[in-house]
């Protein structure tokens, strides 16, 4: 058997080796492949790396006699040797993984350079400051990576020379401020390891390839891979290039340059340079950069020609490159490309300019926008320059940034915005009764709760900021203060929050305001052409639906009635509903409430203007309306202290008696959904009424409307029964009353497993499926959605037990079989029988993804995820097609 090749000459790789050089590894070998100005190297693979981890961190020795023989032909080249003290051959050591994680591992610049080698590199280029300049800099960069000594310790001894030599800027220090420099820098390695500077040029190899393969399991690394979902099986490789040197006078320097702005997507190169500094100098903010354009005065032919690579390399790879590069006694060098890493509004704009240019076509446009990404053109954005007191992070549960005054009080909040002012509303957990706090204020933060609790699913659907289980974070409401860490923070104080990111910030932070640009609209608009899924939205309201429309929403896929129930003036008709002592004074209530919804219904479905509108009856356990019974029950102590009237006191205990009849062990698993349909018909009754009321008024305007009724929390196909039924009578009653005629659906929510198992027989009462897979997950796992994430998940998921958060991104090995089972059976009953998605997954695109692999009709989200949505659902529709299942 072949032993498996682990080291690569520039010259035998190519663009299509990623998976095995890494992308860095694999464009140096493309761009040497072209003829592009690459100097030499060669490449460790990312195999070699995983065999690192698995053998302990041990270099094989294959793989040293594979580098030696690979350094062999790289002084055969250029005519220098390793290690050589008359001319010695230097490299570069830098990670290269398979995916661009830029500033996550780790590169050492000048490897070879030793006290010996220090002399005939003086002597070769005839440049003894330039040569102790490169051993000064290879001294620090190799004692911060590879022998963990902080960089601070050689900064503070650099800056201490330069105040001894009364210079400003490194390249002013003379030979001899130099040599005295590497002599602290040596004295600074001794105090920390005990030994002297590693002088074998092959150790230092070693232990720098050692290094860069140890760097992939960083702390930042594991972090960036997390937030970018990539693999942590991959590895990185190591290329090993020889070193070209910006920092060799006037005639030389380094930079980073951009072929579009990453900011905007203009078509124009963006990017900065340094005259004679090496390339960390550029990213290290030590000396300031000049804009790239500046080149052409400097050096007008290394400028020109370093265009015409730009314009090559764009047409060559078809997307915007990112290109590191160094100019040696005015030769132009190219170190990097790697696809250029974009905001959003930039990726847009560079999709939409591409294919009108004909560097690409359509299709591979609209792939080309990360659909997870769209968030950030809905939602203002904090300034990216902006300095910020970060003093705590939470969940980032709605993207988007707001600022305003502490309040702790949802009625506060509302007082507060009325007379004009910004509030943040701060509280331990929200529940319904907040919603018109949430609703006034700019944004929500909560010490306790997750990514799907309360206040996270109705900042999402409200489009405002929300930063979730901010666990730090204690509220004391009695004395108007929140604690963080040893900070008192006064209500009334200014705080900002970071819902993209849970960065909790004190004060007020810089926002950028969202910008849908006309590329967008048309970008969008391509998508719309590929995908075969519909997409709805889920609203409650008529703002919320006109605002769906908006981005492009072609109906309401969950139009939750509770929520209308929330409003200060209908909660206590609610109340009195839900405390009825018999049916009589339920139905007088209910009456009260009739007119209420009628025009609720008839608003939304004004709204979509006769598009698709789905709506929920009745969901949540009827204690939710009621008001806090550890407030009730203070406030009986309180009157029975301060000598209220008995008939008060009678009357408060009445209510605490109610209300703790109505309260249950475990309310999410309790009399809520269609078990509260079937127990109090004429809760549902009167919904229904209502819904086709308004259909009768609107059929009066001329607007057409079929809604399509869906029954919550079905578990057996009885249950679907005896509601289909009550839906029927009560539209044949109101048909034959108004006499007219009315076009509807009814279906069902499956949201809990038995459901997706016995979906054939639920099928045959049912006219469209909508799988509600925040509860189906919740019932699957058998997690409590609040519980888990503020508790146990974010262990689960670094301690690598689960991969995601099933509640943002479908679990589909569990969940997602059931959904696969729920569609296989329904449709084997029904064929045709359409279903769609209304849980928070309906705007996760990986979620979409498998929508459009189990053949799903639509998905629904937050009107605010519509355009995430329509992007994720033609990318889905792409790819399928490309792997010849479309």
């Amino acid at each position: 058997m072949t032993e498996e090749k682990l080291v690569y000459l520039f010259e035998e790789g190519n663009a299509q080796m990623k998976e095995l050089l890494g992308g860095k590894g694999a464009n140096l070998a493309e761009m040497t492949r072209i003829g592009l100005p690459v100097p030499p190297g060669f490449t460790i693979s990312t195999g070699a790396c995983r065999t690192f981890f698995e053998e302990d961190k041990a270099i094989p020795q294959s793989l040293q006699e594979e580098w030696a023989a690979a350094l062999k032909t790289l002084e055969g080249a250029l005519g220098k040797e390793f290690g050589s003290p008359e001319n010695p051959l230097l490299v570069s050591v830098r990670s290269g993984a398979v995916h661009s994680m830029p500033g996550m591992m780790d590169t050492i610049l000048n490897l070879g350079l030793n006290d010996k080698t220090l002399e005939g590199l003086a002597a070769s280029s005839g440049n003894r400051a330039f040569a102790l300049d490169c051993y000064r800099r290879f001294i620090q960069m190799f004692s911060d990576v590879v022998l963990h000594i902080d960089h601070f310790y050689f900064e503070e001894a650099l800056t201490a020379q330069k105040m001894e030599a009364g210079v400003q800027q490194d390249p002013d220090l003379s030979e001899a401020d130099l040599e005295k420099l590497i002599t602290a820098y040596k004295g600074i390695v001794k105090n920390h390891t005990r030994k002297g500077f590693p002088q074998e040029p092959l150790e230092q190899l070693e232990l720098a390839v050692k290094a860069v393969f140890d760097s992939w399991d960083n702390q930042r690394a594991r972090v960036y891979r997390r937030l970018n979902r990539i693999p942590d099986h991959l590895g990185t490789a190591v290329n090993v290039q020889a070193m070209v040197f910006g920092n060799m006078g006037e005639d030389s320097g380094t930079g980073v340059a951009f072929t579009r702005n990453p900011s905007t997507g203009e078509k124009k190169i963006y990017g900065e340079f340094l005259i004679n500094a090496q390339g960390e100098d550029v990213v290290a903010g030590i000396r300031t950069p000049l804009p790239i354009e500046r080149m052409g005065e400097k050096m007008p032919g290394v400028h020109k020609e370093f265009l015409d690579v730009c314009a090559l390399l764009e047409k060559h790879y078809r997307d915007m490159q990112d290109i590191e590069f160094t100019v040696e006694k005015g030769k132009l060098f190219l170190l990097q490309t790697r696809t250029g890493k974009r905001t959003t509004a930039a990726a847009v704009k560079a999709a939409v300019d591409m294919e009108s240019e004909g560097l690409i076509d359509r299709e591979e446009a609209v792939m080309r926008v990360d659909a997870s990404q769209i968030d950030q053109l809905l939602h203002s954005q904090i300034d990216p320059g902006a300095k910020l007191k970060v003093i705590a992070t939470g969940l980032p549960a709605s993207p988007g940034a707001a600022s305003g005054k502490i309040v702790f009080d949802a009625d506060k909040a509302e007082e507060m915005a009325e007379t004009g002012e910004k509030v943040l509303l701060v509280r331990t957990e929200t529940t319904p009764d907040d919603i018109h706090g949430i609703v006034a204020a700019q944004g929500v933060l909560t010490t306790r709760g997750g990514m799907t609790s309360h206040a996270a699913v109705v900042a999402r659907g409200m489009g405002k900021p929300c930063v979730c289980g901010c666990e730090a974070v204690e509220i004391d409401g009695a004395l108007g203060i929140m604690e963080v860490e040893g900070l008192t923070l006064k209500e009334g104080e200014l705080l900002s929050i970071d819902g993209s990111t849970g960065r909790v910030i004190r004060g007020q932070v810089p926002l950028i305001p969202p910008r849908l640009s006309s590329e967008f609209q048309h970008f969008l608009s391509w998508a719309d052409e590929y995908r075969d899924m519909g997409v709805r939205a889920n609203a409650d309201t008529p703002e919320d639906a006109a605002k769906a429309r908006e981005f492009g929403a072609q109906g309401i896929g969950l139009c939750r009635t509770e929520h209308m129930f929330m409003a200060q003036e209908r909660l206590p008709v609610v109340q009195e509903m839900i405390l009825a002592g018999d049916k009589k004074e339920r139905d007088r209530a209910l009456a009260r409430l009739l007119p209420m919804q009628q025009q609720d219904f008839k608003e939304i479905f004004r709204a979509m203007a006769s598009l698709p509108v789905t709506i929920r009856l009745l969901d949540p356990p009827l204690h939710e309306f009621l008001p806090n019974l550890e407030k009730l029950v203070i406030e009986r102590t309180r009157l029975k202290c301060s000598g209220a009237p008995e008939k008060e006191i009678y009357e408060k205990d009445k209510l605490i008696k109610q209300i703790r009849s109505l309260s249950e062990a475990n309310p999410m698993l309790g009399h809520r959904g269609c078990r509260l349909g079937i127990l109090f018909p004429e809760i549902y009754e009167m919904q229904v009424d209502a819904i086709f009321h308004a259909v009768a008024e609107l059929q009066d305007e001329g607007i057409q409307v079929t809604p399509e009724i869906m029954i919550p929390l079905v578990g057996t196909s009885r249950e679907l029964e005896i509601l289909r039924q009550m839906v029927e009578e009560r539209a044949l009653a109101i048909s034959r009353e108004q006499g007219r005629e009315f076009h509807y659906l009814v279906g069902t929510m499956i949201e809990l497993p038995r459901a997706c198992v016995t979906a054939g027989s639920i099928a045959a009462h049912a006219d469209f499926f909508s799988f509600g897979t925040n509860d189906l997950t919740q019932t699957t796992f058998g997690y409590s959605r609040d519980d888990a994430e503020s508790k146990f998940l974010h262990h689960y998921i670094n301690s690598k037990i689960i991969p995601e958060n099933p509640f943002a991104v479908l679990d589909r090995e569990g969940v997602g079989d059931l959904v696969k089972t729920g569609v296989d059976r329904g449709r084997r009953e029904k064929p045709g029988l359409k279903m769609g998605i209304c849980g928070e997954h309906g705007g996760d695109p990986s979620s979409i993804d498998f929508c459009q692999q189990v053949g799903l009709n639509y998905v629904s989200c937050s009107p605010f995820r519509v355009p995430v949505a329509r992007l994720a659902a033609a990318q889905a529709a792409l790819r399928m097609k490309k792997a010849g299942k479309g």
